[in-house]
């Protein structure tokens, strides 16, 4: 018996397939994005406020939280791609092309873990739990060794930076397959290829 039942386009698919991203995928991709370039906006604020500044201490309490959410949606991201399907690179795409788009995917990874445990060691140095949104507080694990806040506090601003440097590298190389190569490249990302 045949299925006559109409097929969801690839728009509506959970899933990604060889060709396209499935909508979890563009979701994860896009609230990754945002909280990265939101994070780090804030993070380069905060730090400049004085201690009298009314967002002092409520800055600092949002970016952790903040922080938190993106590490959580990262590991889901992480399992996600471990048993979903990605897409195949473009045929027109170079072999120089491919090796660097994988190398800037796993550094922008590798980045991003810095990030999380830096800011965590910078928040526990002295023992303090750290707090997410008032609700939930993660232990202290490692403390009382001297300097580490500001060891941390280094790493973590190194990190930042350098995980906007790749981001950067990463859009603009989808930039130039869109409007230089006329590829699907971020079409797929945008879930507007056919």
């Amino acid at each position: 018996m045949l299925n006559n039942q109409p097929q969801p386009s690839h728009k509506a698919q959970l899933k990604n397939s060889t060709t396209h991203y499935g909508w979890l995928s563009r979701t994860i991709h896009w609230l990754s994005a945002l909280a990265v370039i939101g994070l780090f906006v804030v993070g380069v604020w905060m730090v400049e406020l004085d201690y009298y500044h009314e967002w002092y201490k409520t800055a600092p309490d949002l970016h952790r939280s903040f922080g938190v959410m993106l590490m959580l949606l990262t590991l889901v991201r992480m399992s996600w791609y471990a048993v979903s399907a990605k897409p195949l690179a473009l045929a027109q795409h170079s072999r120089q092309e491919k090796v660097m788009a994988k190398v800037v995917h796993h550094a922008m990874l590798l980045v991003l873990f810095v990030m999380f445990v830096s800011g965590y060691l910078i928040t526990t140095a002295q023992g303090d739990p750290l707090y997410v949104f008032n609700v939930l507080a993660i232990p202290a694990t490692l403390s009382g060794i001297t300097n580490l806040e500001d060891y941390a506090g280094e790493v973590h601003a190194i990190a930042g930076f350098s995980l906007i440097g790749l981001a950067s590298v990463h859009a603009l190389g989808a930039l130039k397959h869109h409007f230089y190569d006329k590829d699907d490249t971020l079409k797929r990302m945008l879930g507007t290829n056919r």
